[in-house]
């Protein structure tokens, strides 16, 4: 297993945590990286009872089958993505366990499980402002997402799961290969709201943050 020290986020060029400073109330919008966890991307049919179940016998869960929700589990959080496709977040240090449990629970059934750690980061948006932002930034009704769902939209051309967890924020994943870009457009477009990079404790999710090593 690689060094977590050597690890490179996909955000390391801006230094966020050199830029970390404890938010004011002039800062409207406040932003912080969950670097280096762990992501799943899981296939199946979900009128397969044998997938459910062997999913189930791993995660302590069924997969959610309604569209959009988000779904804490013992092992990580679990994003419905399509209605045969499910992306697992989880801490770094436990996927390559989650995917070989995963890999034998399904060992014949119909489904796929690929490791997708290296491709993905996630960034936390939160502060009085942050629907003003969101609107500006997609064309979804973010105000009308509720806790406990994502949704799948596109920022400029980049492409953006937003996932809302509790009422102060939400959370952007987007791929490695955008994510320069991604953070370019957050940051030029929050300028209006004073935006502040913050340490993760200062703006913390219930369900993400726990996953982050080290917190």
């Amino acid at each position: 297993m690689p060094d977590p020290d050597l690890l490179r986020s996909p955000l390391h060029a801006f230094a966020l945590p050199d830029r970390a400073c404890v938010p004011a109330e002039h800062h409207r919008v406040r932003l912080c990286e969950l670097p280096h966890l762990g992501y799943l991307v899981l296939r199946g049919r979900a009128d397969d009872a044998a997938f459910m179940q062997a999913v189930a016998a791993v995660l302590g869960q069924p997969l959610p089958t309604q569209p959009m929700a988000v779904l804490p589990t013992a092992r990580g959080v679990v994003l419905w993505v399509s209605p045969d496709e499910w992306l697992l977040v989880c801490q770094r240090s436990c996927r390559a366990a989650l995917l070989a449990d995963l890999g034998a629970a399904l060992h014949a059934v119909f489904s796929q499980v690929v490791d997708n750690s290296g491709g993905l980061t996630t960034l936390r948006l939160a502060g009085p402002d942050h629907l003003l932002l969101l609107r500006q930034l997609g064309p979804c009704d973010f105000a009308s997402l509720e806790v406990g769902h994502c949704v799948s939209t596109v920022f400029s051309k980049a492409g953006v799961s937003v996932v809302r967890t509790d009422a102060a924020g939400v959370l952007l994943l987007f791929r490695r290969s955008f994510a320069d870009y991604v953070w370019r457009l957050i940051e030029r477009t929050a300028q209006p709201c004073r935006p502040c990079v913050t340490r993760l404790a200062q703006c913390a999710d219930p369900v993400f943050t726990p996953l982050v090593e080290g917190t």
